[in-house]
């Protein structure tokens, strides 16, 4: 049995990752899995402490220090995990620190990932987001440079360009050329600061 197809978005908040994921789960040639970071982090919190009633307030900051880097680990963890039982699996994610690159590089090198960069200009995320009104206004805007310092894609969606129709077209035919997927195995680690 060969590994499932690792279709690894990397795009910032209200860039159309999410939109494009549903129209490649909606498309019956390709079986595909969705994996959202924020749906597993909100699955992981609402299943496991949703009854819970702290006795004193924690600040998110203090929460996001001793959970955060350990759920993504699982979460990148759970990615190839379902790639080695065979799943193809969409990852719907935002790689936004040298850390969680350099993860992604560890976990991901020997899995078939198709890299996709999902692009938009700062302008059309901030009005997305004002406009969607579910995101904290400027989220976007802080992670842009962050996220699009990474410049070599297999494959990039402009999601001012395409709608998410035409965005999940382009990357199932790339699927379908047997072209190889070779950008992630050329990138190198980035070096992590230490704070």
């Amino acid at each position: 049995m060969k590994q499932g197809i690792i279709v690894l978005m990397n795009g910032t908040s209200s860039s159309g990752k999410t939109s494009i994921s549903i129209e490649l789960i909606n498309q019956k040639e390709i079986l595909f899995h969705h994996l959202s970071i924020d749906d597993f982090i909100k699955d992981f919190f609402n299943n496991k402490f949703s009854d819970i009633e702290p006795t004193r307030e924690v600040d998110e900051q203090v929460i996001a220090q001793i959970m955060f880097d350990p759920l993504i680990s699982m979460y990148y963890s759970t990615i190839k995990l379902f790639s080695e039982m065979g799943l193809n699996v969409i990852v719907d994610t935002v790689i936004d620190n040298d850390k969680w690159f350099n993860e992604c590089l560890d976990l991901f090198f020997d899995q078939p990932t198709l890299f996709i960069g999902v692009i938009c200009s700062k302008e059309e995320l901030i009005r997305r987001e004002q406009t969607r009104g579910d995101r904290k206004i400027g989220l976007a805007a802080s992670q842009f440079s962050k996220v699009y310092c990474i410049d070599e894609y297999d494959l990039e969606v402009n999601t001012e360009e395409m709608n998410p129709i035409e965005c999940a077209e382009k990357i199932l035919s790339f699927i379908k050329s047997n072209k190889e997927y070779s950008v992630f195995k050329k990138l190198s680690k980035r070096n992590v600061s230490v704070s």
